[in-house]
């Protein structure tokens, strides 16, 4: 697995991109994708509007989100140096909800918000009840071994 990622968030700071990648990989790996394959992870960190304008040409939601997936494992298999996952992830999403709450920050979530997505990704739903408590057993147990093995604040700076 390869990762790339843009940044398009004028309101915060980029990413460490050393230390993103190497984390991106292991969030792949926690969350059930096979992360031994030649496919790529693309991800790109959009602002509001961005992710606004996305969120209504791609899946008709009206409105900001925090994460949209596109996954490409659904058909099986990808051909070898294909995008596997396309993640947009909203910085403004993330930087309004870590500082809303007591137990989370702008890097926590952003990193929830890639987990979320690699969760998808592999297959995991969140559309009922059942399915959204193992999703959110899930993204606790990926989170708790990457907060083990990452500095979030270091590589999600918010200033």
């Amino acid at each position: 697995m390869k990762t790339t990622y843009s940044w398009k968030v004028k309101t915060l700071p980029p990413p460490n991109r050393k230390l993103i990648k190497k984390m991106l990989e292991k969030a792949a790996a926690l969350s059930g994708l096979d992360t031994s394959k030649d496919w790529i992870a693309n991800l790109m960190f959009a602002g509001d509007k961005a992710m606004a304008g996305i969120n209504w040409n791609f899946l008709q939601h009206e409105g900001t989100t925090d994460v949209i997936t596109f996954s490409y494992f659904d058909g099986g298999e990808v051909e070898p140096g294909d995008a596997g996952v396309d993640l947009v992830v909203c910085g403004d999403v993330a930087a309004r909800e870590g500082a809303a709450r007591e137990d989370s920050s702008y890097a926590e979530e952003m990193t929830l918000y890639i987990v979320h997505g690699f969760l998808h990704a592999s297959g995991e739903d969140d559309l009922d009840p059942a399915s959204r408590k193992i999703m959110r057993r899930r993204e606790k147990e990926v989170m708790a071994v990457l907060r083990r093995e990452f500095p979030l604040d270091e590589i999600f700076p918010s200033r």
